[in-house]
């Protein structure tokens, strides 16, 4: 199973929340203590990502997700800037950022628009980041005039502007972690059929995209049939996951709809996913707990 998990506010949190009293920093700033993993969501990532394979995937920039650091050492793969670079044990993946750069081609003149936009804006309060050439990065006193006044403007096309608390993003519409979680399955695909041709083992047919094929179980009412607090779905009808996902924002959506199953917090039912294997947390839980929680039941079920 390949488990891609979105890192703020899913795994880890920022010191401005309250995840309870158990909690381990993961992310030091200038010396400042800045984001949390409860104790027992720490726990369970390292039995998760013994059993599956772990892939964070995040907006963030490659300087920003080194900083965290879960206790599981370098995760093997990494997926950051909203899929646009790939780490492998760390290291940028050269091949894969040029072919995102050849993703995101004819998105570059309405990046520039874009930019010149943002900096002719007052209520723009930070510098206009044009992160690795790939997406445009601000922040706004007033967010969502700053997007509607962008969304008036470019061509939405080509690109989408999103805000998140005073975070402003303009991105372009074929950057988005699910285009980058698809790649990675291709990927991973070549590869199994490379080690399998070269043991000898390749037979007539697809060798399964995910390399896995486990079966679990999933609930018969489809979405939010997952039992609060239980790691565990409802007895039901049996469902093939090789991929699981989990997010929390407008930006992880593509990703939730590309996975088998997906696992997001209440709040995101606003955005009505349709998606028959989603899966959300209920209140009074940390929804790291949830999830983690959640996928190592699915694991010990494979």
């Amino acid at each position: 199973m390949v488990f891609y998990s979105d890192l703020d506010n899913t795994l880890i949190y920022s010191y401005k929340h309250n995840i309870g009293k158990e909690k381990r920093c993961v992310e030091i700033y200038e010396g400042r203590e800045i984001s949390f993993m409860t104790e027992y969501s720490y726990r369970l990532l390292q039995e998760v990502n013994r059993k599956a394979l772990f892939v964070p995937v995040t907006t963030r920039t490659v300087q920003q997700y080194q900083r965290i650091s879960l206790g599981i050492g370098i995760p093997k793969y990494a997926l950051v800037c909203n899929g646009g670079i790939l780490l492998e044990n760390g290291e940028s993946d050269l091949g894969w950022y040029e072919a995102s750069r050849e993703i995101v081609a004819d998105c570059q003149q309405e990046l520039h628009r874009a930019k010149q936009r943002l900096e002719g804006d007052a209520d723009v309060n930070f510098e206009v980041r044009n992160i690795e050439r790939l997406f445009l990065f601000t922040k706004s006193v007033h967010p969502e005039r700053t997007v509607r006044n962008l969304q008036n403007t470019l061509d939405h096309l080509l690109v989408d502007v999103f805000s998140n608390g005073a975070k402003v993003y303009v991105v372009p519409k074929k950057l988005t972690k699910g285009t980058a979680v698809r790649r990675f399955q291709e990927r991973l695909q070549k590869e199994a059929e490379i080690s399998a041709v070269s043991q000898g083992y390749m037979q007539k047919g697809k060798i399964s995209s995910n390399g896995f094929g486990k079966m679990f179980q999933k609930g018969r009412s489809g979405a939010g049939s997952m039992q609060e607090g239980q790691g565990r779905l409802q007895s039901g009808t049996e469902l093939a996951v090789g991929t699981v996902a989990a997010g929390d924002s407008v930006f992880d959506i593509p990703m939730l709809l590309e996975a088998d199953v997906a696992f997001m917090p209440k709040e995101m039912q606003v955005w009505k996913i349709e998606k028959e294997a989603a899966y959300y947390c209920g209140g009074g839980q940390v929804f790291s707990d949830f999830l983690l929680h959640s996928v190592n039941a699915f694991c010990h079920s494979g």
